[in-house]
């Protein structure tokens, strides 16, 4: 398994992204796309380092090719960011994670899709369903 240390070092050097940078008049956005290593699995480690590296440069390689287009919308205070991980059938999925405008949320949709990864479902956080009484 993946040491703390090794995790961090890992997302420190995917997270590095080009930050908001000026160039002239046009701000850059910030794009950040985050591997979540933490499953509901817990597969052999030799599997799960072989299934790191793989969403590690699934990460980069979306952020730095697929999504770099994304860099010259919005403003200078905009940012997206992206969480891979896999699901129990070993499928990439995705979930933007913070609000964008739609338009963002629909390009990384279909990126994504066109990548053969599945978007990222989850129940609501903090909903309690009432039993009637």
């Amino acid at each position: 398994m993946v040491n703390s240390v090794d995790l961090l070092k890992k997302l420190v050097y995917i997270c590095l992204s080009p930050g908001i940078a000026r160039s002239g008049a046009t701000y850059i956005m910030t794009i950040t796309v985050l591997p979540i290593f933490d499953t509901d699995f817990r597969p052999e480690a030799g599997l799960a380092k072989i299934m790191n590296d793989r969403l590690s440069r699934a990460a980069a390689e979306l952020r730095d090719r697929h999504l770099k287009d994304l860099e010259q919308v919005g403003r200078r205070d905009d940012d997206l960011v992206v969480y891979l991980s896999y699901n129990s059938k070993f499928t990439v999925r995705w979930r933007v994670v913070n609000d964008v405008p739609p338009e963002v949320e629909a390009h990384v949709a279909e990126v994504c899709g066109a990548l053969g990864y599945i978007a990222w479902k989850i129940a609501g956080l903090n909903v309690f369903k009432g039993n009637g009484m």
